[in-house]
């Protein structure tokens, strides 16, 4: 790793821009990430090691053998270790052997399981190498070991699988085991903390029951690839809990049963196993896309019940393997600035860690006490504008800033270009500048910036579509979105975009699922959310986009009430909800989504005080992503 240019010392060659695009895109230093398959059965058992570039589509190459042939293995890396582990030669073995990623040849002995089994499964981080279930002869175990993977020697009883199973699957991000599916368990999915010891417990279900799956995983996405009578790949966000959601296929028209898998953090590469027969077919995809798989290339032999591990799996990294902190420092705070709760305006600025449940905490005060303003945000800034004053009367030009990285009060910075209340509940931005978008006191159409790092008066960026009061926006790093609000009198479901680096008028993009006004949203990097609002009555629609693309939104899942006037923030990975209404009362409910997914909100914690019309910053959303 220490060869690689990081982000403070990029030359030469090395073009800072491109070194950082691979650090956030999570392909840095990994690109030439080597992946292994090995064992398996064509008739009989086979001791053949094959390897590819993951990041470069090709038939595999003989890499080496296995220190016995066998099927029905599993197997699973660190950085710089591959170790396969049990399988059926011709019965059922303890057998644990290793090969390096960057050293060509044959496997070493490593030492042996707890159970002669095959049809198990295995997964990684960086310093553990877990083994759970498995078929020893008789009926399926539900035992789980573990080994130390940079040393050799006997695995360890780590505890057990919610139930007994074989032809499961594994997958795991930096801190956390997952295992899926087999016989016996059908549909369920449960999980460990690798780091410590103790018995699993249940994520979720599968779409389908199914074994002869196999696994793999970005450091935030796991994927479930085939088994017996599907062909579906599927995914589940491993930092959350909750059933797969179907998103791709592998190409076959049978069943991919039986098949091997791995992955970089952005490519899952995988062997279509059984479909119907033993096959030499490798494919691909984006884990982060899904889809229909791709032609990888073949391996050197066609085999079924062989094993696949990566020196770049997701649970080795979280999108950068280098020595120095990514370059934004984002944490993940969430700042929740004023609101109403009648008959006052509050000054209150509460934080909230959105990676980890619970409850908001005190960080200081804005100048005065306000609500119904918007708000943007860089990651070290938060900036919060307009809205109406104490009693909810009048409406105020005042723009102020927060600090995310110390507590403290809020300190003037200057002014919008005229009075008013009700601007979009949620504004957007980029690292560098944030938009703020209508209003009312009277009902305008004007979109306006400032440059966040620097404190001064807002400047016209250009109009919206119509003269509109209580939409939402979000971000991309490079374009703005702002969906519904109220036209006065009606409600509209109206989304509009501009690029946030130029200036100009709003250009229709699609339409929410539902017209409504008085609501939250939020963004990854990729996809803009919307909850709530005033829709006739209280709305518990939650609905989505891709922003880099146009189109109507989709329904992405519900809210735990019906509620308005809520705000929302993000990291890259969770979406979350802040008070709102729920006639006749204000309510502190604090709710989350994971973005990448679809689904219904969990509760998250609550806030301090019941409030509605919050203004919500964060220093990781996804305006600052990329």
């Amino acid at each position: 790793m220490a060869n690689y240019p990081q982000l403070d010392n990029a030359r030469g060659v090395w073009n800072l821009r491109e070194v950082y695009d691979a650090v956030m895109g999570g392909y840095w230093p990994n690109a030439n990430a080597i992946g292994l398959f090995g064992g398996g059965t064509p008739s009989g058992s086979v001791d053949v090691i094959d390897f590819n570039i993951i990041s470069t589509a090709g038939n595999s190459t003989d890499f080496g053998n296995l220190s016995v042939a066998r099927t029905g293995l599993s197997a699973a890396g660190s950085f710089t270790r591959c170790i396969f582990a049990g399988g059926q030669s011709p019965s059922e073995t303890n057998v644990m052997d290793y090969v390096h990623y960057k050293s060509k040849g044959n496997a070493a002995d490593f030492g042996d399981l707890t159970n002669s089994i095959r049809l198990q499964s295995s997964t990684s981080n960086s310093i553990r190498m877990l083994t759970g279930g498995g078929y020893p002869g008789s009926s399926s175990i539900n035992s789980i070991d573990y080994v130390t993977m940079s040393s050799v020697g006997n695995a360890t009883d780590f505890g057990d699988l919610t139930v007994a199973r074989h032809g499961d699957s594994g997958l795991a991000s930096p801190t956390k085991g997952v295992f899926s599916g087999g016989n016996s368990s059908g549909d369920t999915i449960d999980f460990v903390t690798i780091m410590t010891t103790g018995n699993a417990t249940n994520f979720g279900d599968l779409t389908s029951s199914r074994e002869g799956s196999r696994g793999l995983s970005s450091s935030t996405r796991g994927v479930i690839i085939g088994g017996s009578s599907t062909t579906a790949i599927e995914f589940i966000t491993i930092a959350s809990q909750g059933n797969s959601i179907d998103y791709g296929d592998v190409s076959t028209s049978g069943e991919a049963y039986g098949n091997g898998g791995y992955s970089n953090s952005v490519r899952g590469v995988c062997v279509l196993g059984a479909s119907p027969s033993a096959t030499n077919a490798i494919e691909f995809f984006n884990i982060n896309a899904g889809g229909t798989a791709q032609d990888f290339g073949d391996l050197t032999v066609g085999r079924e019940q062989c094993s696949g591990a990566s020196e770049a799996n997701g649970g080795l990294n979280d999108g950068y393997q280098g020595t120095r902190p990514l370059p934004s420092g984002n944490t993940g705070r969430a700042l929740v600035l004023g609101g109403y709760n009648s008959p006052a305006a509050k000054s209150l600025v509460e934080t909230v860690n959105i990676p980890t449940l619970g409850n908001g905490s005190d960080f200081g005060n804005l100048t005065t006490e306000i609500s119904s303003g918007s708000e943007c945000s860089s990651a070290t800034r938060a900036l919060r504008g307009g809205g109406y004053g104490p009693g909810f009367t009048p409406t105020v030009d005042t723009v102020e800033s927060v600090e995310f990285a110390s507590l403290g009060n809020a300190a003037d910075f200057g002014n919008l270009s005229s009075t008013r209340g009700n601007i979009a509940m949620n504004g957007c931005g980029s690292t560098t500048r944030g938009l703020f978008w209508g209003g009312d006191s009277p009902l305008v159409n004007i979109i306006e910036y400032f440059t966040i790092a620097t404190a001064g008066n807002a400047t016209d960026f250009g109009d919206m579509l119509a003269a509109t009061k209580l939409a939402s926006a979000c971000s991309s790093s490079t374009r703005g979105i702002c969906g519904g609000g109220n036209t006065a009198p009606a409600n509209i479901n109206v989304i509009q975009y501009v690029t946030i680096a130029s200036t100009g008028n709003a250009t229709d993009f699609g339409d929410l699922t539902v017209a409504r006004n008085r609501f939250g949203s939020c963004s990854s990097s990729t996809r803009g959310i919307w909850s709530g609002g005033d829709d006739g009555s209280t709305s518990n629609v939650i609905d989505y986009v891709t922003i880099d693309s146009t189109g109507n939104a989709t329904d992405f899942g519900d809210l735990l009430n019906g509620q308005t006037a809520n705000s929302m923030g993000s990291t890259e990975v969770r979406g979350v909800s802040f008070g709102g209404r729920i006639s006749p009362a204000n309510i502190n409910v604090i709710q989350y989504v994971t973005i990448a997914s679809t689904g219904n909100a969990q509760d998250f914690g609550d806030l301090t005080e019941v409030k509605e019309m919050t203004s919500t910053a964060t220093d990781s959303h996804g305006g600052l992503q990329g």
